[in-house]
């Protein structure tokens, strides 16, 4: 096999449908340093052509089943008009098209899916592509993404369709139970955990054998499989008791009555195969004729009858037309944290200043676009191992290895695990002396720990994905071709809030995106205390039977303080941590008398009747954990408060 086919491969198998320059950069420096082989033996190449393929063979299946592309005609009427095809506006609009009466529109700015869209190791690259990620950027800031260039932290959210579904890590959580009672607490009446549980069982399908007879937790007829890989590294178990020395429990089922604890990861994933919305919720409607789906649209505007203050339709782009279309019933917007609030303020409903100084009539004066908040993700704790115990990504993809034929034919090996994610831990840091007695299921975990079993400082990806400054970039690159893992901490419930700002009266200028990360000095002294306890647990008896080596990185700037101390972890932090991609909250969910209320507890937004926002930008408090699973509780809780009131519940 010629070099130049092998690199072909290598891109083939990422499913990168755009290769940038550095990109292809990256592919030659690690094929250099990785394949050094002349040839692979003729049983290796008939194999690889085999799994070449199979796969090409399962994607054109998987295309045969994405539903058509329509594009309705100007002035269309429809009962039900869903904005957003990600993980609410597919769960949204299939259960909806369940009645069979009804006429759905669902409108996504995006295209089809592909099925090397759901490889799960190759996740990062997705966010390289333009075709499929919007690519937001925050607002540079002085106090944190430091690290990035011009300061400044990318924030990827899906543009196709299954939208962020079809970018994430697979990561399955539902959350605590103390994340839905707070908010039933905070006046969101039908929202607390008793209440949302049998959606959580509904949406899944559980494939982990041991936890489907877990009827009172776990649901086995749902859409959504989630699954765990079989193929995990032996410093994954070590991280598991590691935990248990420190004195916190294994979990068998983060998802069920314990969250609190160390555990496996679950993911949305079936037969080695990411399960995005898409997948599971609009392949099986795909014959549905009430179901219509039109994409590569982008929605300017609701329409708002101002006599009445009713939604009565969207105005879109098309293949460089604009079409309006109407509904009898409901306009949803299902576009995301950032999408849904762009779209409301440019409809006339959002802070009343800044929409008149856009030259936007005010329909209503309300908080869109306040209360943000996103999980931060610390990525400077790594370690290095000598022996082969861990692999390097393009080790994974080597040709002459097993593990791409492994996936290709078999569905198995490390290309299961989405991005190396291994394990994870959620445990509270109120008293870390007495870690029992601190982790009681009361208090709820405020940080996770996420175990990768790959060095990402060794290879290009995090690097990429992050936009690392040229000065970071070099620091990591002294860890290239060194075996590791890395342990991240994630502040589950930060006290910090930011902001989407609109800048123009334009869909496609985007917003302003100033996430405040670290402005809360709580978030700064929790995350600092998630590091000292993974720092702790490599120092257990379970990993030091390991040869580790501690990766320290001092970073520009943070030379001045001492090692290990807070004034050193909060340099690094405001160097070095990046979004998890979590954000939430700018269409604030709360009952109707509280004046940062944007909808009220039905998903209504309050002062403009038949529009409703369904997605993680209703969330009054951010969730712990990872939210795939908690918008699509949230989508399938909507269709059912949407189907209750027009009279639909028991027909569908």
């Amino acid at each position: 096999m010629s070099k130049l086919l092998s690199k072909l491969l290598i891109l083939h198998i990422l499913g990168i449908s755009i290769a940038t320059d550095s990109l292809r950069e990256s592919v030659d420096r690690y094929y250099n340093i990785y394949h050094n082989a002349s040839t692979l033996s003729w049983t290796n190449k008939l194999k690889l052509g085999l799994g070449v393929l199979n796969i090409r063979r399962d994607n054109q299946r998987f295309l045969s089943e994405e539903i058509p592309d329509r594009t309705p005609r100007f002035g269309f009427t429809f009962d039900f008009i869903v904005v957003g095809a990600g993980t609410a506006g597919a769960t949204l609009a299939a259960r909806l098209s369940e009645i069979p009466q009804v006429k759905v529109l669902l409108i996504e700015a995006g295209s089809h899916e592909n099925l090397l869209m759901g490889v799960p190791l190759v996740a990062p690259f997705l966010q390289l592509d333009d075709n499929i990620n919007w690519k937001y950027r925050m607002k540079s800031s002085k106090k944190y993404c430091l690290g990035m260039k011009d300061n400044s932290c990318s924030m990827p959210r899906g543009k196709v369709l299954g939208g962020s579904s079809v970018l994430n890590y697979m990561i399955a959580t539902r959350g605590s139970a103390e994340d839905y009672d707070r908010w039933a607490e905070m006046g969101n009446d039908g929202w607390a955990y008793k209440d949302v549980l049998k959606y959580f069982k509904k949406l899944e399908s559980i494939d982990i054998p041991e936890l489907r007879s877990d009827s009172l937790y776990r649901g086995t007829d749902g859409p959504v499989h989630i699954s765990q890989s079989t193929f995990r590294t032996p410093l994954a178990a070590a991280f598991l008791e590691a935990g248990k020395e420190l004195g916190y429990p294994l979990v068998m089922d983060y998802n069920g009555k314990d969250m609190i604890g160390f555990s496996y990861v679950q993911n949305t994933i079936v037969n080695g195969t990411r399960v995005s919305s898409n997948r599971a919720y609009l392949h099986p409607a795909r014959d549905r004729k009430n179901l219509h789906v039109t994409l590569e649209a982008t929605v300017k505007r609701v329409l708002i009858d101002r006599r009445e203050n009713q939604a009565i339709g969207v105005e879109f782009t098309k293949n460089g037309r604009d079409t309006i279309v109407y509904a009898r019933k409901e306009v949803i917007l299902c576009a995301g944290t950032i999408g849904s609030s762009q779209l409301l303020m440019l409809s006339g409903i959002g802070p009343a200043k800044r929409l008149t100084e856009l030259g936007i009539k005010v329909v209503r004066d309300a908080s869109v676009g306040k209360n943000l908040m996103d999980h931060t993700l610390y990525v400077g704790l790594a370690w290095t191992i000598k022996e082969p115990l861990t692999l390097h990504f393009f080790e994974y993809i080597n040709p002459f290895k097993s593990y791409i034929t492994d996936y290709l034919l078999k569905r198995s090996g490390p290309f299961t695990i989405p991005c190396g994610i291994e394990a994870v831990a959620f445990i509270n840091t109120i008293n870390t002396t007495r870690p029992r007695e601190s982790n009681d299921l009361n208090i709820g975990p405020n940080v996770e720990l996420i175990f990768t079993g790959i060095l990402p400082n060794g290879d290009f990806i995090l690097p990429t994905v992050m936009n690392l400054k040229s000065q970071v970039r070099q620091i990591w690159e002294k860890y290239i071709g060194s075996y590791g893992f890395m342990i991240s901490p994630i502040v589950m419930k930060p006290k910090s809030r930011g902001w989407i700002t609109l800048l123009a009266n334009d869909i496609n200028v985007k917003p302003e995106i100033v996430p405040n990360y670290f402005d809360d000095p709580e978030d700064v002294k929790t995350m600092i205390a998630g590091i000292r306890i993974a720092i702790s647990l490599v120092q257990t008896k379970a990993m030091q039977a390991f040869d580790l080596r501690m990766a320290n990185v001092m970073y520009p700037g943070c030379e001045k303080y001492e090692y290990d101390s807070d004034a050193f972890w909060e340099c690094t932090i405001r160097t070095i941590t990046n979004t998890i991609y979590h954000i939430c909250g700018t269409c604030k969910m709360s009952p109707r008398e509280d004046p940062t209320a944007v909808v009220d507890p039905r998903l209504k937004v309050i002062g403009v009747r038949g529009l409703r926002v369904a997605d993680a930008s209703i969330m009054p408090e951010i969730t712990t954990g990872h939210p795939n699973i908690h918008i699509h509780m949230i989508a399938e809780k909507a269709a059912d408060m949407i189907k209750e009131e027009w009279g639909y519940l028991n027909t569908s």
